[in-house]
């Protein structure tokens, strides 16, 4: 049963930073090249294609948690690793709620001069958020071998 729930919870991981490293690497840039100097279009595509996904990553939040708490209880031996993924999705969980909640919103709205800033700071953020999720990915893979 443990090697399902890590299977499982692995998988919901990888699912997360996955699409968070397609978005930054691939199709954030892909947006730009395609778009070049028309940023109004690229800001109204980009809407498009993050619009509506917010529950569905906080559905996938959710499932990595409690696929996490579950294996927190079958496997004391290493709870440690358990606690320190836990920390680390928290933190990208707050980054997460963040962009979503008050980053994004800014963005939607804001003028063409302000625009390069949220851009700036939305890469920094989803790279933040990638290597802490990323990271705690990691731990999870370790704890199965340890």
């Amino acid at each position: 049963m443990t090697a399902v729930i890590a299977i499982v919870h692995a998988g919901l991981a990888a699912a997360w930073v996955g699409g968070m490293a397609y978005s930054l690497f691939v199709v954030q840039p892909k947006l730009r090249k395609f778009f070049g100097p028309d940023e109004d279009s690229r800001e109204a595509l980009t809407a498009v294609i993050a619009s509506g996904n917010r529950w569905k990553v906080i559905g996938l939040i959710a499932a990595i948690a409690a696929t996490g708490g579950i294996l927190l209880l079958l496997d004391h031996q290493h709870w440690w690793l358990h606690a320190l993924k836990a920390i680390l999705l928290l933190a990208a969980t707050a980054i997460f709620w963040y962009v979503s909640w008050r980053h994004w919103p800014r963005r939607v709205f804001a003028t063409s001069t302000e625009r390069p800033t949220l851009q700036r700071q939305l890469i920094i953020l989803a790279t933040t958020m990638l290597a802490l999720s990323g990271t705690a990915f990691a731990l999870g893979v370790a704890a199965v071998y340890f």
